[in-house]
């Protein structure tokens, strides 16, 4: 395992963006280095301490998965060794955190689909038994699972601001119905390869969302993260029950314990800066997103 990043400094090449995690450079024209760093966000804030091993875990998780379901949509790898676009000295800052993928017309939309009912679509079920307007079944209670999983699309906000569940119609009015629903079908279909095979590794995949753009052919492309704890909602299946949420290999664990902080005597208001996180939050999180990688890969 690497140092502890919790911000890249790549002087060789033009930082394009900062994410929440990832920091995205201009690799010419045409492609982009990403790196995963360890920062953690959680209520759309940026923790102060990173998580150590995260952005590796990130990355190997999201390559595993990118090889695994290449055969139902290709993705924005270009296959090129991310260390053959820095300097020597920079290398170390990106090993094992970074991949090397083409530049793409990104769609501003995020594709997730949900197989449980949990989190925000729990929330819309209990105010009017639907989700983006899938209409579901009367009874169904906190983590259910789903009769067949359901394409539940969120429009992309700025950066700092929430996304926004929409319905499938508003998706048609962004990008056009044969794209919306190229995108809709592409994502159950990935959705119901990973899911089926992580049960076979004692996993729930709840939901998750995907990222997609455009090369300059037109062709859909699988981008940025996939599958990820950052990017999915992972039960160990032991501890599934509906009623209540399973404990997860996500940042729920640092989420709860947010919800309890405390700062200058009052509970956190989710804006910055946020709590300091204390050695325990740090560690059990890690273990969270290490766990989830070695059942997998097991």
């Amino acid at each position: 395992m690497s140092a502890t990043l919790h911000t890249s400094a790549l002087a060789s090449l033009p930082l394009l963006a900062r994410g929440k995690v990832r920091d995205n450079y201009a690799v010419g024209d045409d492609r982009i280095l990403m790196v995963a760093s360890d920062r953690i966000s959680a209520f759309d804030v940026i923790m102060g301490e990173p998580i150590p091993g995260k952005g590796e875990l990130l990355t190997q998780m999201a390559l595993f998965w990118f090889a695994r379901l290449g055969h139902i949509c290709p993705n924005h790898l270009t296959g090129d060794d991310p260390a053959s676009v820095v300097t020597p000295e920079e290398a170390a800052q990106i090993r094992g955190r970074a991949m090397l993928v083409q530049r793409l017309k990104p769609i501003p939309v995020e594709a997730v689909v949900r197989g449980y009912l949990a989190g925000s679509g729990w929330k819309e079920y209990q105010e009017g038994q639907a989700v983006c307007g899938v209409k579901l079944p009367a009874g169904l209670r906190n983590a259910s699972k789903l009769p067949a999983p359901i394409y539940t699309p969120a429009a992309k906000a700025e950066a700092g601001e929430h996304d926004e569940n929409i319905t499938f119609d508003k998706t048609v009015e962004i990008v056009g119905a044969d794209l919306a629903a190229r995108i809709r079908d592409i994502s159950i279909a990935i959705y119901k390869a990973a899911s089926e095979f992580a049960a076979t590794k004692g996993i729930i995949i709840a939901d998750t969302k995907f990222e997609f753009g455009l090369d300059e052919q037109g062709t859909l492309v699988l981008m940025d993260e996939v599958l990820t704890p950052d990017s999915s909602r992972y039960w160990p299946a032991e501890s599934y029950a509906p009623g209540s949420n399973p404990p997860s290999y996500d940042k729920q664990f640092l989420r709860d314990w947010l919800e309890a902080a405390q700062v200058n005597g009052k509970p956190w208001d989710k804006t910055p800066p946020a709590p300091r996180l204390p050695r325990e939050v740090i560690e059990n999180t890690a273990a969270r997103y290490r766990e989830a990688m070695q059942r997998l890969t097991a």
